[in-house]
């Protein structure tokens, strides 16, 4: 499966909050209360948020294509736009997701594999994330894949506190 990988643009910016929503609430909406989740979600994916995420110069959106249609996107952070470490040789996976009708094809190894090679491009030392401890299927893929736990953070849905597991995969294992 071959897939292509771009850089999202300013001008993409309506496709790019519309994948996120949609690939979110899919997601975790089932998990969430409604309340919670419904203010998370016009807070966390307004346009003015996604634009000003967008013009980050330490962030960078890509869209992922299969047969020139976005089958997902992902986020990466660098310096002052990671969330928590904010080290030089870091390089934060904040975001990655796949369409509900491309998953359990091996979309996601392939999107990490490129990942992992973008930050070794970047001379980065480790990639990290935080996953929703609540997400088995997310902690048993990025295992699969060499991430390896070594914190935990607090992550708001509305006013419900969640815990996310902080993973990192040590890029001299490559």
């Amino acid at each position: 499966m071959k897939l292509i990988y771009r850089l999202c643009s300013l001008e993409e910016l309506h496709q790019l909050r519309q994948i996120s929503e949609h690939t979110f609430v899919t997601a975790f909406e089932k998990d969430n209360h409604p309340e919670d989740f419904k203010k998370y979600i016009e807070k966390a994916f307004a346009l003015e948020k996604v634009k000003e995420e967008v013009l980050n110069p330490n962030s960078d959106f890509y869209f992922v294509y299969y047969k020139k249609q976005v089958v997902g996107y992902f986020k990466l952070n660098v310096n002052d736009a990671q969330s928590e470490l904010k080290h030089d040789d870091s390089i934060e996976l904040e975001r990655i997701y796949v369409l509900a009708e491309y998953q359990g094809v091996g979309i996601g190894e392939q999107i990490l594999h490129y990942i992992k090679t973008i930050a070794q491009e970047r001379n980065k030392a480790m990639l990290w994330l935080g996953v929703w401890q609540e997400n088995e299927r997310a902690v048993k893929f990025y295992e699969r894949h060499g991430f390896k736990k070594f914190d935990t953070h607090p992550y708001f849905i509305g006013t419900d506190e969640q815990t996310d597991w902080l993973m990192r995969f040590k890029l001299s294992t490559l």
